[in-house]
């Protein structure tokens, strides 16, 4: 019998996340762990009268040619930056992709070559930014998901069931009473009210324990995730004018990325770029990211976390960014659609919780104070 959770997973995925219209090729991503929700939004995508297509990767989706940990450890350097031709042709031509993390091994790259993996992201970087550009006016519709696997509940301590439970509660597709597209319907408008109350505004000031930090966002425009490009979703954000930050921010949460995991980020910014970077663990790998091109040490994206229900650390940044009362940062490729002009091969998303003593002022008004909004 069909979990009745997968099935509501499969209809805010493709029915209002990707927005599935008669005659839409759609790509589905994912590892062979999210066998039941592939075939939820297959059979969904087709009752709409799309056309599914499957590329499932055997292990890993980083190197975008199925089988990460061979690839990285095998090929040579003309197969290292050769592009990802497939999924290139898809991303230009598709009307949309559901991407389902689904990882059986969350640190199966923790080991890899970190030059060749920031070799191989370089090569794929076409992809990223059609993504982006596409996007932007929703000619192709993406949403990021997670299918909970047993690798994703080891990694919040949490048993697979209680870890299921949390995803689920989380995307607001476990109760059968409830609407789940009403649910994030109503998010969307709730988040308009900030989005409209931020428009138009030049100037922004964090204070507070984990951060001093200023920068300008003239001429840009906060966006309003709900739930159409992630799943859970719950966010506004921005990009910064990308040579205006100024000051210092500390990321008081770990941060997991390509499988290597990183804590006590501090970053310090001079004329927008970072200067100066320190992590209390793996050291290494912030470096490595810091010079996989030179858009990677500006920043790409200013959010806020506003999804209260996200209440814990997981290890997952698709939960994390979202938790509320945090703010976040990403280094790398900002959003088109926002202003930012910042390109980069990655896109690497950093989270401090402003909850005690956490304050910003925007154009001189204080606007949040201790991880909540206040206008």
């Amino acid at each position: 019998m069909t979990d009745p959770r997968i099935e509501q997973m499969a209809k805010v995925l493709v029915d209002y996340s990707a927005e599935i219209r008669m005659g839409d090729r759609v790509l589905i991503e994912a590892e062979p762990q999210a066998g039941p929700l592939v075939r939820a939004c297959f059979k969904r995508i087709l009752e709409a009268g799309g056309h599914p297509h499957l590329f499932i990767s055997l292990n890993g989706q980083t190197t975008l040619t199925g089988i990460d940990d061979l690839f990285l450890k095998y090929a040579r350097e003309e197969q290292l930056d050769h592009p990802a031709t497939f999924y290139q042709l898809v991303y230009e031509n598709f009307e949309s992709r559901i991407r389902i993390h689904s990882e059986s091994n969350t640190k199966r790259l923790s080991d890899a070559d970190k030059a060749r993996l920031a070799r191989r992201e370089r090569a794929t970087k076409g992809v990223l930014d059609a993504q982006l550009r596409r996007g932007r006016d929703r000619s192709f519709r993406w949403v990021t998901t997670l299918f909970p696997t047993r690798a994703y509940a080891q990694d919040t301590q949490m048993s697979l069931e209680d870890f299921e439970a949390f995803v689920f509660r989380a995307c607001h597709v476990d109760d059968p009473d409830e609407d789940p597209i009403a649910y994030w319907l109503g998010i969307e408008k709730d988040q308009q009210r900030l989005v409209d109350a931020l428009a138009g505004k030049e100037r922004m000031e964090l204070r507070g324990p984990n951060c001093d930090l200023r920068f300008s966002i003239k001429g840009r425009t906060f966006v309003n995730a709900a739930g159409r490009s992630n799943m859970p979703d719950g966010e506004i954000f921005t990009g910064p004018v990308e040579d205006s930050l100024e000051g210092w921010v500390y990321f008081s949460y770990p941060s997991a990325y390509r499988g290597n995991e990183v804590e006590g980020v501090r970053l310090e910014f001079e004329e927008g770029r970072v200067a100066r970077a320190e992590a209390a663990r793996n050291q290494a790998f912030l470096d490595q990211m810091l010079g996989a091109d030179e858009g990677a040490r500006y920043v790409g994206e200013f959010a806020f976390g506003l999804n209260y229900g996200v209440d814990r650390i997981t290890k997952n940044i698709l939960f994390d960014e979202k938790i509320g009362g945090s703010i976040h940062m990403a280094l790398g490729a900002g959003y088109p659609e926002t202003g930012s002009r910042n390109t980069s091969a990655i896109h690497w998303d950093l989270i401090t919780d402003m909850r005690d003593g956490g304050e910003i002022l925007v154009d001189g008004e204080l606007v949040y104070k201790d991880g909540h909004f206040i206008i």
